[in-house]
């Protein structure tokens, strides 16, 4: 069974403790536990968006960074 969010519902950072709205999304995968194919996704804000991605680049395990549609710093 999977929940449905409030179509209202602001996306949070991955960063552990913040609370502030996800502008980004850094999609990633562990090649020893996932298939090549399979990606997971942490979001993060502007503040945290280099700091998640370097974390997760250094393991090797960064796929690509994008912004989050509806994000305040997407150019339309």
């Amino acid at each position: 069974m999977s929940a449905s969010l409030p179509a209202d519902a602001v996306p949070i950072c991955s960063a552990r403790g913040c609370r502030a709205p996800a502008e980004w999304a850094l999609r990633w995968n562990n090649p020893r536990l996932h298939t090549a194919d399979r990606r997971k996704t942490w979001l993060a804000c502007a503040g945290h968006r280099s700091s998640l991605g370097d974390f997760l680049d250094a393991r090797g395990f960064l796929r690509e960074v994008t912004q989050l549609a509806g994000s305040p710093t997407l150019d339309w």
